[in-house]
């Protein structure tokens, strides 16, 4: 029995495994002919591009030919010829060759004191059902009231390297604003 089940296993692990093909891609090489077509009538109006596609099909009829038997083989039953129309006309012809910009890398995250993520919340929740509360007033009550907790936490930010005193600012304000924001959705 065991050997049977074995045997079972070996067959199933040398049959053929078939993915399914949703996307079928043409190859770079040819991606790279038809890009560049589309770059030159980029700003043909419609029935010029149209024309000038019939050209270039006529011109390049064995490249394309061959790679419609490719994509065949691959199992499309599409119009292959539609499908590099369309690639060319709405996508290479729109695709744009400046390579975007690179963004600079993101500083790291400082975490906030626990005693003083736990003040916010407790100053929130103690003032948020009072008349007219907001979060920014609620913020400036509560750096009134939490002198010794915010110099603390402005000494382990100046340690961190923080040092332009709008950012600091900056910090707790956004500190103080997202406890909120957390207060609200988790008691809403």
């Amino acid at each position: 029995m065991i050997h049977d089940r074995q045997m079972e296993e070996e067959d199933r692990s040398q049959e053929k495994i078939n993915v399914n093909i949703f996307r079928y891609k043409f190859t770079q090489e040819f991606m790279d002919e038809l890009y560049q077509f589309s770059k030159i009538h980029q700003y043909d109006d419609r029935h010029g591009f149209k024309e000038s596609w019939t050209e270039w099909v006529e011109i390049n009829w064995d490249t394309i030919n061959t790679e419609i038997r490719r994509i065949n083989e691959l199992g499309y039953t599409g119009d292959i010829i539609e499908k590099m129309f369309k690639s060319a006309r709405y996508y290479f012809r729109k695709k744009s060759t400046v390579t975007p910009v690179k963004q600079s890398p993101r500083r790291n995250y400082i975490t906030a004191n626990k005693d003083l993520l736990d003040a916010m919340d407790r100053h929130i929740i103690q003032n948020i059902n009072t008349e007219k509360y907001k979060p920014s007033q609620g913020f400036l009550d509560f750096c009134n009231s939490n002198t010794d907790l915010l110099r603390i936490e402005i000494s382990h930010l100046l340690e961190n390297n923080i040092t332009n005193s709008n950012d600091i600012q900056s910090k707790f304000k956004k500190t103080y604003k997202n406890r909120y924001f957390i207060i609200t959705k988790t008691t809403a």
